[in-house]
């Protein structure tokens, strides 16, 4: 070697971004091939490059004997001792080939083994560059024909898939608990809980076993096995080598084929100048990805997408990818009544409000479900306070009711977060639950989780998950509360919620709450119709209970915006007091007044029978799985006639859907609304009645 090979090294280097040392490795490689060529073996062959020099020795390890028989592996006693004196038999000695024929063999093939080398080296850092590699073990994904941002990793020879990538293509019940490091996958009986870097998992208890880890950590970035993701997803995954990449089908897809007509090459971009990604020899099968004026945009058959001149290109016919459906997700079964629910929400605040509920129920009409509020989260390990009584419960189903006990976040101060993002944390919580909800014979819970930040968005699903699992095997309905629909609560994901809970109800009120900037109706018609819209768009509306406020809001103008709660009866009283007649808001469908007294100006949207007939309408027209209320004791006995009506699917009035004008508040009355439901409280407030 020379110091011009040296220089052109490091141009190489500089200028094709080909590694000195792969180049290095490279001729070492041809150095011992180009002996085994001259001498017909080369397992005792030894190359040394200066890598500064370039320069080269080729050395070959030969036994010391009396009298060679192979001259590749020994040599004689009297020449080794010409170089070292203390040779002796047996000895192995490193001796220089210096053969000049070999010397030329060696330096052409050495040659040929470097331009080899650098065309490999070039196409690779194209290929890094086309696939996005910026680091060695990254893995290309093609996503049936285009190249996905994410990649994958390959390690220890195993091919393993973003978590991200699994949960957004593949199946989105993959889930990663951070803080335990724990990989987990629900179906609708069973918990899979897979540890870190292990080859052994459990499904729901029950030890099975991978042939290799199925989760794994690479800078902190989940990934899985794509061998083991085979056994919970429908996919072809099509591995291809130089570079190592995968092409992925997700579902059936129909490609236009064409033959190649004559040898050409598949370019990085379209023109003939573009860097050459491969060759493909004529009669090749290529898919017509996108037709120009001259170029088309091409995939060969081992998933190199680039651009082929048109002229190469001769049609052929249609071709078809299917997915075999190999994995079924087990079905989903949910609890559903053969009636309407009707199911009224008790504030309990203590053991003692236990025994009012009979008062509470004296007036009402076709109550089919209580919900008293008996559970409260006390900690961040999910441990909370329960003020159920046997007795209520009792009562209840000796009148016919159904008791679906209810739990919130927001009595006591807990990081809603914390309790949720914990595996340990969730499986204590759902333990308990459902522990004493079946100690107790109660026969549904009713979760009210509000103000879930959005980084908790996901532990929170699972959360419903893990709980469905429990009830569905308990018989123990499962409801859970919803704001209405909006961009900022879409963390909450109500089509997951469709599936694995029973009923989903929304919370159909507090469009304009205590903390709100402007005044304005508790519940309007466009509000409710937007609620239940946007819900049965992605929860199958037999599931779909909707909630009505019992309660309105008096508004005060005076040096800031306040207001109060009232009860439908405080309500009317109040506007009686001060000689108020209310009048039909047709924008809002409720009754609507304002006034002045002491300085102060009043505004009032009024809930009562009349609203929540509008209300009912509106319910009837999507046919809803039910109604629910809050809360007992804040209505007027009027309201329960229609309540009863509709229950009974008996509306005064045929169905109506609002039009498109009353999908938002007059903004005369009310101002324009606004998205600021992460402000807003919970109903916890006195209510006036």
């Amino acid at each position: 070697m020379s110091r011009d090979l040296r220089d052109a090294l490091d141009v190489l280097e500089k200028e094709k971004n080909i590694s000195k040392d792969t180049l290095l490795e490279a001729i070492e490689q041809s150095l011992i091939q180009a002996c085994k060529n001259h001498f017909g073996k080369a397992d005792n062959v030894h190359v040394m490059i200066d890598p500064e020099t370039c320069d080269f020795s080729v050395y070959a390890d030969r036994t010391v004997v009396e009298h060679v028989e192979d001259p590749a592996l020994e040599i004689s006693l009297v020449d080794a001792q010409k170089t070292n004196t203390n040779a002796e038999i047996g000895d192995v000695m490193k001796v220089e080939i210096q053969s000049k024929e070999f010397g030329r063999i060696a330096t052409q093939n050495a040659k040929n083994v470097i331009l080899q080398k650098i065309r490999e080296e070039e196409r690779k850092v194209l290929y890094d560059q086309y696939y996005g590699i910026e680091k060695e073990g990254q893995v290309p994904i093609v996503l049936a024909d285009v190249v996905a941002e994410e990649k994958a990793a390959n390690i220890d020879g195993n091919d393993y898939l973003p978590l991200s990538f699994v949960q957004e293509q593949l199946n989105s019940r993959f889930y990663y608990d951070m803080n335990e490091k724990l990989l987990l996958y629900t179906t609708a009986l069973d918990l899979y809980e897979i540890p870190l870097d292990s080859t052994t998992y459990t499904v729901s208890g029950e030890a099975a076993e991978h042939t290799c880890p199925i989760f794994v950590l690479q800078d902190e970035v989940p990934y899985v096995s794509l061998s083991f993701m085979e056994n919970f997803s429908n996919f072809i995954c099509n591995v291809y080598e130089a570079p190592h990449r995968l092409q992925i089908y997700t579902e059936n897809v129909t490609h236009q084929t064409a033959v190649i007509q004559k040898a050409t090459a598949v370019r990085y971009q379209g023109g003939i100048k573009s860097d050459i990604l491969e060759q493909q020899d004529a009669g090749s099968q290529v898919t017509v990805l996108e037709e120009m004026e001259n170029w088309s945009k091409v995939e060969t058959a081992d998933a190199v997408i680039g651009y082929v001149e048109n002229k190469r290109l001769e049609a052929a016919e249609d071709q078809a990818v299917e997915v075999p459906i190999s994995y079924v997700i087990p079905e989903y079964t949910s609890i559903h009544k053969d009636y309407k629910i009707n199911m009224a929400w008790h504030q309990v605040t203590n053991a003692a409000a236990n025994d009012g509920v009979e008062g509470l129920l004296a007036n009402t009409k076709a109550v089919n479900t209580i919900s008293p509020t008996w559970f409260f989260l006390n900690d961040n390990a999910g441990n909370f306070t329960s003020i159920a009584s046997q007795t209520y419960v009792d009562a209840m189903h000796a009148r016919g009711i159904e008791v679906w006990a209810l739990i919130d976040n927001f009595t006591n101060d807990v990081d809603i977060a914390q309790i949720l993002g914990t595996t340990t944390n969730r499986k204590n919580l759902i333990s308990q639950l459902v522990g004493t909800v079946t100690a107790m014979g109660i026969d549904g819970i009713n979760i009210d989780f509000e103000q879930v930040p959005e980084s908790a968005g996901n532990d929170y699903v699972q959360f419903l998950r893990e709980l469905s699992i429990s009830c569905r095997k308990n018989q123990i309905v499962l409801s859970v509360d919803n704001y209405v629909p909006t961009g900022y609560t879409a963390h909450y994901d109500r089509k997951e919620q469709g599936t694995v809970v029973d009923y989903v109800v929304i919370m159909g009120y507090d469009e304009h709450y205590a903390g709100s900037a402007e005044a304005g109706s508790v519940a309007s018609i466009g509000y409710v119709q937007q609620g239940i819209e946007n819900t049965v768009s992605a929860v199958p509306q037999e599931k779909v209970i909707n909630a009505v406020p019992f309660y309105t809001r008096l508004w005060k103008w005076g040096e800031s915006l306040t207001s109060e709660a009232l009860s439908m009866s405080a309500a009317a009283n109040y506007l009686a007091q001060y000689g108020v007649a209310a009048s039909w808001d047709e924008t809002t469908c409720q009754d609507y007044a304002t006034f002045e007294a002491d300085g102060v100006t009043y505004q009032i949207w009024l809930e009562n029978a009349k609203s929540l007939e509008a209300k009912l309408q509106v319910m009837s027209a999507y046919q809803l799985g039910g109604i629910a209320e809050w809360k007992l004791g804040l209505e007027t006995p009027d309201v329960w006639t229609l309540i009863e009506n509709y229950v009974k699917n008996e509306a005064a009035i045929d169905p109506v859907i609002p039009d498109e004008t009353a999908a938002v508040q007059n903004t005369e009355n009310t101002g324009e609304q606004t998205d600021t439901a992460d402000e807003q409280a919970p109903l916890e407030e006195i209510v006036t009645e």
